[in-house]
């Protein structure tokens, strides 16, 4: 558990849990010392001279003042190197997340990573705190009476020595029986959690349905199935502490037993067995609160295992001497991506001229979206190389690679700030004039003067106060404060309404202007502006070129195209219907992967 805790702090924080750890352990020492003065001062008052205990009562006195002395400082360094710790854990996991891949980060991920930042390491220092200074002395208090007892009568020491592996025996058996079942409870927890979620999120439906009323089975189960899990836990860990607590008070009568025996027999006095049946039964409580904190750790040590596979997740490599590149174009070759088992880049090569802009299209699943994380390094490709101003991304340090990347997506996050703080997400160094014109050039501009303290309006928890289109706008005003000369977008407008579909389109322009842009689209009021279209599906490019020239290739472009269009707009632009030359299947739906 030690082990666990110093390799989740990491090496620079293990001096101050070591110099704990021995100060918890001298004052355990110390507790089980103070009671061993028992034995003298009560052989001195049952004895014929009882004033020979005084000076063993003034030495035990002392000694119980030193131990409480020890008892304080060892708790106080508990809570003060739990709170320190606290914030450079804090700061350890926050650096290990920046340096993970942008791709690592699934919706799963968030969910689990947002457990362990809030409630997981919160009750991983409270293993210093709260829960080392009792599990120390659970077992080096009663150990070390033990010692004292073998001083004194080796016999009954014996007999106390023998019972210390039965009782770690019970002990080991009821934390197995108990992880189990707490590991199962708490796979219960998630699915119902999950199922409750899905259960209000699916209300609409239900609603829709008129079954509003009815129960809802696929909750209703999983409940159950929590319900089932908690007994069962319940009864292993009540077996367990039953368990612990006969097999200690059996150890104390059988140790009772031998002393009436070896007191009868005259082999022991009287004061003696009596001094030794009080260190026994001292050594009962801690044994006996074993199997609460053993049950507290198990769940700490669940935590601690979680954070500590996160904190050996391996980072994108850096290179040892990077490269700055020197232009702005970009180029794949021969690269293949495969997430699990599935294949989604395969054996793909294209190039992108610094200043021209390229737009993907293809089914939904084809690996349009993939493609653009993989030219912004979000994940490192399993074979091929991907290059930016003809360096491999690789050898590019990772802020200097993102410094050239400006990107734009469907599914926009905005801090629960105000709009401002937002916007200077891109270039925090900012004036007052740059911020003007990117967000004029935004159209955001708009936006604001609707908004109750303009620029300073709160967008709340994600944006959740703004509309879809006023998030976009927020997010490409952003994009053009941080110039950056690389603009991936990925389905910018898929979702928006004519007016915000205008106005960001407009927003959009401008932000490619004189840019080098990688755009996936399936508007084709979008792909129509670029200078080449790739149609891309499963992970491979099928087709290349212009507008114009796959339009009369008649072949998946075209048939994409058929599809897509409305008839207005593609009579504006091709002067009538093209017919399809490719016997493309008519059912095809575009959508973005």
């Amino acid at each position: 558990m030690i082990r666990l805790l110093l390799r989740v702090l990491g090496p620079e924080y293990a001096g101050p849990v070591r110099r704990t750890v021995a100060l918890m352990t001298v004052t355990a020492l110390a507790e089980g010392l103070s009671y061993a003065l028992l034995v003298p001062v009560l052989r001195g008052l049952f004895g014929s001279t009882p004033g020979d205990a005084r000076p063993w009562l003034l030495v035990f006195v002392v000694t119980v003042g030193v131990f409480g002395a020890l008892r304080y400082l060892s708790d106080l360094s508990g809570f003060r190197v739990g709170s320190a710790l606290l914030l450079g854990l804090y700061r350890r996991f926050g650096d290990h997340l920046a340096r993970l891949p942008l791709g690592w980060f699934s919706p799963s991920r968030i969910g689990q990573v947002s457990v362990l930042a809030g409630r997981g390491i919160l009750e991983a220092m409270g293993v210093i705190a709260h829960l080392l200074a009792p599990f120390i002395s659970a077992w080096v208090t009663p150990l070390t009476i033990v010692v004292v007892i073998v001083a004194f009568d080796w016999r009954m020491g014996l007999a106390a020595l023998m019972a210390a592996p039965v009782v770690a025996v019970v002990q080991a058996r009821a934390g197995r029986s108990t992880a189990v079942t707490d590991e199962e409870r708490h796979a219960r927890d998630a699915e119902a959690t999950a199922r409750t979620i899905e259960y209000l999120q699916a209300q609409p439906v239900l609603r829709a349905g008129g079954r509003s009323g009815e129960r809802f089975r696929l909750l209703d189960d999983s409940l159950r199935a929590v319900e089932a899990a908690n007994r069962r836990s319940t009864l292993a860990a009540l077996s367990g502490a039953v368990g612990s607590a006969v097999t200690v008070q059996a150890m104390f009568t059988a140790l009772l037993a031998l002393g009436a025996y070896l007191a009868l027999g005259g082999g022991i006095h009287a004061a003696e067995l009596l001094t030794i049946l009080v260190l026994a039964a001292r050594c009962a409580d801690p044994l006996l609160s074993l199997t609460e904190i053993n049950g507290r750790l198990r769940s700490a040590r669940s935590v601690l295992t979680r954070l500590d596979d996160l904190l050996r997740t391996e980072p994108l490599p850096e290179a040892a001497e990077p490269v700055y590149p020197d232009g702005h174009g970009l180029e794949l070759e021969s690269v293949v991506f495969a997430h699990g088992n599935r294949t989604v880049i395969d054996r793909l090569s294209l190039s992108v001229p610094e200043g021209q802009r390229l737009a993907v299209v293809g089914p939904s699943g084809a690996g349009k979206s993939t493609l653009l994380q993989l030219i912004a390094r979000f994940h490192d490709v399993d074979s091929g190389v991907v290059r930016i101003g003809g360096i491999d991304v690789r050898a590019v340090d990772t802020a200097v690679a993102m410094d050239k990347f400006a990107i734009v997506s469907q599914d926009v996050y905005l801090f629960d700030g105000t709009v401002e703080d937002n916007i200077r997400l891109g270039r925090p160094e900012a004036t007052e004039v740059e911020i003007r014109a990117a967000v004029t050039a935004a159209r955001l501009d708009e936006v604001i003067e609707r908004l109750p303290g303009g620029r300073a309006a709160s967008v709340g928890e994600g944006g959740a106060l703004l509309s879809g289109g006023e998030r976009q706008r927020v997010s490409i005003a952003r994009a053009l404060l941080k110039d950056a000369p690389i603009v991936l977008l990925d389905e910018v407008t898929s979702a928006l309404d004519p007016v915000n579909e205008a106005a960001v389109h407009e927003g959009i322009e401008r932000l490619m202007a004189g840019r080098t842009v990688v755009m996936v689209a399936h508007r084709l009021r979008t792909v129509r502006r670029a200078d080449r279209i790739v149609f891309l599906d499963k992970g491979r490019i099928v087709e290349e070129g212009g507008h114009e020239e796959l339009l009369d290739r008649g072949g998946r472009y075209a048939d994409f195209w058929r599809v897509s269009a409305a008839p207005g707009v593609r009579e504006q632009v091709t002067g009538g219907v093209r017919p399809s030359r490719s016997g493309g299947s008519p059912g095809y739906s575009p959508a973005s992967s």
